[in-house]
């Protein structure tokens, strides 16, 4: 029974999720796109006003700094103290 449930669960999940899953993860990755923009703004040389709130998660956000802003255009890291290339 449990192996049945097993089948039907993963034949719902390609039938209904798969089409979108590739959607899903662009939109995804675009939002965090956007808020990485928004936390690395003050060291970019943007004014921003959550800085201070945003300051706690850059030790996290640094580990993927690297890919991101090679996502956005820039080949070197804009960041004057902080070299990932």
């Amino acid at each position: 029974m449990k192996h049945l449930w097993e089948q039907i669960r993963e034949f719902y999940d390609g039938m209904y999720f798969a089409p979108y899953r590739r959607t899903m993860l662009k939109e995804i990755q675009n939002e965090e796109d956007v808020f990485k923009l928004l936390a690395f703004s003050e060291m970019l040389g943007i004014p921003n006003p959550v800085s201070y709130y945003t300051l706690e998660m850059m030790p996290l956000m640094l580990e993927e700094f690297h890919e991101w802003h090679q996502r956005m255009g820039m080949e070197k890291s804009p960041l004057d103290g902080f070299r990932c290339c």
